[in-house]
């Protein structure tokens, strides 16, 4: 039998909402062993002078718990 976990993290990047995800997965990778997959709940973009300046996303991040025997 398989159990998960679901964690929120959440994630920036000055260049896209793809960067973004992908800097949640390299960070939560550092804590977190198995990541099976990312859900994007939510999409933010901050502006300056009617420029998009950074991309914010937030995440749930879902994993396998691991047995220990």
């Amino acid at each position: 039998m398989s159990v998960l976990k679901v964690i929120e993290v959440l994630g920036n990047s000055k260049v896209s909402f793809e960067d973004a995800v992908k800097n949640v997965v390299k960070e939560a990778s550092k804590s977190v062993k198995n990541i099976k997959s990312v859900y994007v709940k939510d999409m933010q973009v901050t502006v300056e002078n009617n420029l998009v300046v950074q991309y914010r996303v937030t995440t749930k991040v879902c994993f396998g718990i691991m047995e220990t025997k």
